[in-house]
Parts: structure tokens; C-alpha cells; sequence
């Protein structure tokens, strides 16, 4: 799960993330766990997110529309995203517990 954004620009930017859907399971990439960091220095917004798999097709528009999202929030001129592979995204441990029953993952 994502840590926490510890300043109010980053909550905002957090709330429009939230909106970014994958477009094959069709729920939040923050609900899956895909993002795990969104840190807001001046204007400008760092995010780091991965994928649900190395192969994901819709890979390079969810970074794109998650860049776009950040970009909406007043005050934020740049948003660079990191695409990274570790820790490798687990939904048993990351998602929520919401995503988890959209997905069919009971523990």
C-alpha cells in the first residue's frame, strides 16, 4: 500500500491519482497498490508506481494518465513517474481489502 502523503499538495495530488483506473480490471490504481509513493517538492510531483506485470499492455497509458492526473492539481507544473519492479506487486498484500473483493481474492 501507499505510504501516507504527509503534506496537503500531496494529498491532492493523491485524490486525483486515485481517479486513474486500470483499464482491464477497471479499478483504482491506488486500490490495486500499483502506486506506492507520491512525494510533492515545490511544483513538482514524484510519483512511483508499478505494474501488474512486466508485460502489462496498458502499462505506458497508466503511467501517462497518472502524469495527466498530477498535472491537474493547482500548483503542480511536473509530474515525472517512476515505473519500478520491486517490490514486486503482490494484490494478496497490497491491494485493499475493497480491490481484493472486486478481484475475487479471499483470504
Amino acid at each position: 500500500m501507499i505510504r501516507d502523503p504527509e503534506t496537503e499538495k500531496e494529498w491532492e495530488v493523491f485524490h486525483s491519482v486515485r481517479m486513474v483506473e486500470d483499464p482491464e480490471i477497471g479499478i483504482s490504481l491506488i486500490e490495486l497498490g500499483l502506486i506506492y509513493d507520491i512525494k510533492v517538492e515545490g511544483e513538482k510531483a514524484d510519483i512511483t508506481m508499478t505494474y501488474t506485470s512486466l508485460a502489462c499492455p496498458a502499462g505506458p497509458q497508466m503511467k501517462q494518465d497518472i502524469e495527466n492526473h498530477a498535472l491537474r492539481v493547482d500548483g503542480i507544473s511536473e509530474a515525472v513517474v517512476h515505473v519500478v519492479w520491486n517490490p514486486k506487486w503482490e494484490p494478496r498484500s497490497m491491494a485493499s481489502e475493497e480491490a481484493k473483493m472486486q478481484m475475487g481474492i479471499f483470504d
